[in-house]
């Protein structure tokens, strides 16, 4: 490449790509810092704990009979709304894909606040295709999902004298936690998708969105240290409501 071309780059994608390391830098130096303190605190974030919960969830259910019916619903309950997310995700991805051949008609009106960015077309078209790629892993994930909640509500099923020895209740948790996992995996898809469709604003916007992003995640990720801290997140009744009810 020759200096030129490299001096025309620069000036053209240089903030869009400065934006785009910032925004990534961002959310994986997030993801670093919860994988350090789960090393210190093996229950730092809510996610932890919902994974200890359901490990004695799935004990206590295939414990007792008469508790299956209880465990059936629950799974269906978690069914239900991975498919919800899962076929919002197919409605953003038919969205995304309208989106990008309407290029030469909203991008007067997208770039009006774009003043550090570049207008380039192909650009666009790259933004494009990231977001589309995002809805699509939360796509798969939240199928994956519905798939492993339905093999649960199988091995949950059985009964203690049919049950293979390989049906113990730590498999049938490795299971759920495996579609917990998925689950937890599509949301991120939602919530990192903020990022890339403020990029089509502009560089800045991804970037200052990134950021407000992170706070969010830590709000809803670490789990109170003490009931008094909890206590503190729940926000205080209104007076004069509590009179009245």
């Amino acid at each position: 490449m020759s200096p030129v071309t490299f001096a025309g780059w620069s000036a053209e994608y240089f903030n869009d790509a400065l934006s785009f390391a910032i925004s990534l830098g961002l959310l994986l130096g997030y993801r670093i810092y919860l994988r350090i303190r789960l090393r210190e605190d093996r229950h730092y974030t809510f996610q932890a704990i919902n994974r200890t919960a359901r490990r004695q969830w799935v004990a206590n259910i295939m414990s007792d009979p008469a508790r299956t019916i209880v465990g059936i619903q629950t799974l269906r309950n978690s069914t239900m709304a991975a498919t919800f997310f899962a076929s919002t995700a197919v409605l953003l991805t038919m969205g995304t894909l309208t989106l990008s051949g309407n290029y030469e008609k909203l991008h007067q009106s997208w770039h009006q606040l774009n003043v550090l960015g570049s207008l380039h077309p192909g650009l666009w078209t790259l933004k494009v295709l990231f977001l589309l790629s995002d809805f699509l892993v939360a796509f798969f994930s939240f199928a994956m999902a519905v798939r492993m909640f339905h093999h649960v509500g199988y091995l949950l099923g059985l009964c203690a004298d049919c049950r293979p020895k390989e049906v113990t209740p730590p498999i049938v948790a490795v299971h759920l936690n495996r579609a917990g996992k998925f689950y937890t995996t599509g949301m991120r898809a939602y919530f990192y998708s903020v990022p890339l469709v403020f990029w089509l604003f502009g560089p800045l916007f991804m970037a200052v969105s990134s950021g407000v992003l992170v706070i969010v995640l830590y709000y809803f990720d670490r789990a109170p240290r003490t009931i008094q801290e909890h206590l503190a997140m729940v926000p205080a009744p209104d007076p004069e409501n509590h009179e009245m009810e």
